[in-house]
């Protein structure tokens, strides 16, 4: 009975999913999903990214929390449109959630959403949440051994940010571990080494957005 229920639930997400992934390709715009564990850095980087990208894209904000609104507190001061949602437990966001809390938003009026999912390496990568895009984050002091312990997540994600490079002469991280572990989980997939302290990478994360961008307005 069980396995029915959960079945009947993943079921209804993924329909649901598509149904939000065909919307957002109408309204053309580009949908990021933020995975990480908690601590990792999505909050500065969203900060960061923001700040940068604003005067060239309408941007909005999903902050998904257990509880709390803190994170979207730190986002207020770039006056944006952004939603909070609370799971009062659940370990991710799902495609329902994401349809209610669009009711606050105007899509003609948005040109990039980032849903910062809750943090959680597992439950986040298996629910599809309508993105054009899951952005796998992890930060050198989570240590390397992420991808080969929690595979689904580097399987599913389009892009890597190894985070808090700065701390690496700090912190027992071996990137080519790191490194070998994630070219054998997901050959394809970009890696891009940042720092929120210091800004290295940043630009190159910019860039990154900008393509995926400009590639929605040309089809």
């Amino acid at each position: 009975m069980e396995i029915q229920v959960m079945k009947a639930i993943m079921e209804d997400n993924i329909s649901r999913a598509e149904n939000l992934r065909k919307l957002f390709k109408e309204k053309k715009v580009l949908v990021l999903n933020l995975i990480s564990s908690p601590g990792s850095g999505k909050t500065s980087l969203l900060e960061k990214t923001i700040r940068n990208l604003k005067n060239e894209y309408s941007i909005g904000v999903i902050e998904g929390d257990i509880t709390t609104s803190r994170d979207a507190e730190r986002l207020q001061q770039f006056d944006i449109p952004q939603v909070v949602i609370n799971t009062d437990g659940a370990c991710h966001l799902n495609s329902m959630s994401i349809e209610k809390a669009l009711n606050e938003f105007d899509l003609d009026l948005i040109d990039l959403l980032f849903i910062e999912n809750v943090g959680n390496l597992v439950c986040p990568s298996e629910f599809d949440i309508g993105e054009s895009a899951k952005i796998a984050m992890v930060s050198t002091t989570e240590g390397d051994d992420k991808p080969a312990k929690y595979p689904l997540l580097f399987q599913e994600a389009e892009t890597v940010l190894l985070n808090k490079t700065d701390l690496i002469p700090y912190v027992n991280f071996k990137k080519d571990l790191f490194y070998r572990d994630l070219k054998a989980i997901n050959t394809d997939i970009k890696i891009i080494e940042t720092s929120c302290t210091t800004e290295e990478g940043l630009e190159e994360w910019y860039g990154w957005v900008r393509k995926k961008i400009n590639d929605l307005e040309v089809r």
